[in-house]
């Protein structure tokens, strides 16, 4: 199972098997502008879903990434806190920010396909 998965909060997660790689929705690119710095978190970090696993600071403001679904982060994307622009790239390429080992995909049940994001974002607009 590889797929595209969205959340409310505008994470964008490709899933590949039991490896969720977490970033950002380009909405959520778009709407901070300019970046100028991302934080991200050590590996071997166990996260529950909903918790903080990253910043993602712009000139206008500064935004928590959540974690998707209960894990482990197993990956962290260093390059993309030297190159800002890495996170314009889709996340099964070079703009993840971090990829956690999933330790239920039942959670994976819980998020947005491509289409219902969409029309979640025509909704909140």
């Amino acid at each position: 199972m590889s797929e595209f998965k969205y959340t409310k909060d505008h994470e964008c997660i490709y899933i590949d098997g039991m490896i969720a790689a977490v970033g950002i929705s380009e909405h959520a690119r778009e709407a901070l502008g300019d970046l100028v710095f991302i934080e991200l978190p050590e590996i071997g970090k166990q996260v529950s879903k909903g918790d903080d696993i990253s910043v993602v600071e712009s000139v206008k403001t500064a935004a928590e990434v959540y974690s998707p679904v209960d894990g482990e982060i197993v990956e962290v994307n260093n390059p993309i806190a030297d190159d800002l622009e890495l996170i314009s790239r889709p996340v099964n390429e070079d703009g993840w920010l971090v990829k956690v080992k999933v330790a239920d995909n039942s959670a994976f049940d819980d998020l947005m396909d491509e289409a219902a994001y969409e029309q979640y974002l025509k909704e909140i607009d």
